[in-house]
């Protein structure tokens, strides 16, 4: 009997954030795991988090808020009959939320220190270790999931939350990487952190030679040695910075064919990392860094269509820095993703159909 349906709704609900709507069930169902296509891994954490909170409480919000949702796709139909369901943690997940309590605390000490000129090497090398924990747990759920046959994405948490899922499916074989957000996240290094959000995709080029392209959409916020970082990578990495992409359509070139150009970047095997703050901020507040600019929602939900549509496999994904702030807008906007990326997961798979109304894409 593998780990992740090991232990009862109720102690998921405990690792999840205990939101009163939890014990619902995403979309509503209760479905169990055993029974499931497609398993989300929720990630509560948010221990190198730079800027604004509460990414640890999106796997919750995200859950009570798809309760809410209509559940027909234009495009995909009913994804939710192939069944998806969220994984109840093996015992030690349930100490996330302790660990990430503690890292965090050690964090914004390393973080003050650091602004003040001085040394924090014990709260640093905490977080850093409590990082690594965390990468462990994520891979160990993945390659449960993988073990079985069954399709695995990760819910986070900050935007260091899925790695441990990338690593599992690097060892499978090659990919590319579509990558939706408003930063590079090409940091070496960021505030003392290793395993930082903002180092995600750094440590991803640098550690998994089998992730053979990385094509960034929408990129608005960076530094210069992300950007030259970028650069020397050559093929290996391409970039649709967001000014580029408005420029392009002021111009008049169609979305669909900037669409298609994003897509003709990537190899056949697609996994996709989909960042909230990709999204213009009014479809996001609450997020820990939101950037002016980015996609709309539906630029961002055809940009998956088309991806789906153009005969690629998507093997995995991850939603992360969805934080529920002071209203339930920003998770019902990550719900909505959530859906449509498993929608695009579960369809790319065979496991669902599309509707007349999607056109194959020709990219």
């Amino acid at each position: 009997m593998p780990h992740y349906h090991t232990l009862q709704q109720s102690n998921a609900a405990l690792a999840l954030g205990n939101h009163p709507a939890i014990d619902a069930g995403f979309l509503g169902s209760r479905l169990d795991p055993a029974e499931a296509t497609l398993l989300l891994i929720p990630v509560p954490w948010e221990a190198t988090t730079s800027y604004g909170g509460g990414t640890s409480q999106a796997p919750a919000a995200i859950i009570a808020a798809s309760h809410q949702l209509d559940l027909e796709d234009r495009v995909f139909q009913q994804p939710y009959r192939a069944g998806i369901a969220f994984v109840p943690p093996r015992a030690e997940g349930e100490a996330i939320h302790e660990l990430n309590r503690t890292a965090r605390a050690a964090a914004l000490r390393a973080i003050d220190a650091l602004e003040h000129g001085a040394g924090a090497a014990a709260d640093t090398a905490t977080v850093n270790a409590a990082s690594e924990q965390l990468n462990r747990y994520v891979y160990e759920q993945a390659r449960a999931i993988r073990g079985e046959g069954k399709l695995a994405a990760v819910v986070g948490g900050d935007h260091s939350s899925p790695q441990g899922l990338i690593q599992a499916l690097a060892e499978e074989g090659e990919f590319g990487l579509l990558h939706f957000d408003a930063h590079h996240d090409l940091r070496v290094v960021f505030e003392g952190f290793n395993h930082s959000h903002a180092s995600i995709f750094y440590n991803v080029l640098e550690h998994y030679p089998t992730v053979t392209k990385l094509v960034q959409v929408a990129i608005r916020d960076y530094s210069r040695d992300e950007a030259r970082y970028a650069a020397d990578q050559g093929e290996r990495v391409a970039v649709f910075y967001g000014r580029d992409l408005f420029r392009r359509k002021a111009e008049g070139e169609s979305f669909k064919a900037i669409t298609h150009a994003v897509i003709a970047q990537l190899p056949q095997r697609v996994y996709i990392s989909f960042d909230i703050d990709a999204l213009d901020p009014p479809y996001c507040p609450g997020t820990g860094t939101p950037v002016p600019g980015g996609l709309s929602f539906d630029e961002a939900c055809f940009m998956l269509e088309e991806l789906a549509l153009s005969g690629r496999e998507i093997i995995g994904f991850d939603l992360c820095e969805v934080a529920p702030g002071k209203s339930e807008w920003d998770a019902n906007v990550g719900a909505r993703i959530l859906y449509k990326l498993c929608g695009a997961l579960l369809y790319s798979q065979g496991a669902i159909g599309r509707t007349p109304q999607g056109e194959e894409a020709t990219c």
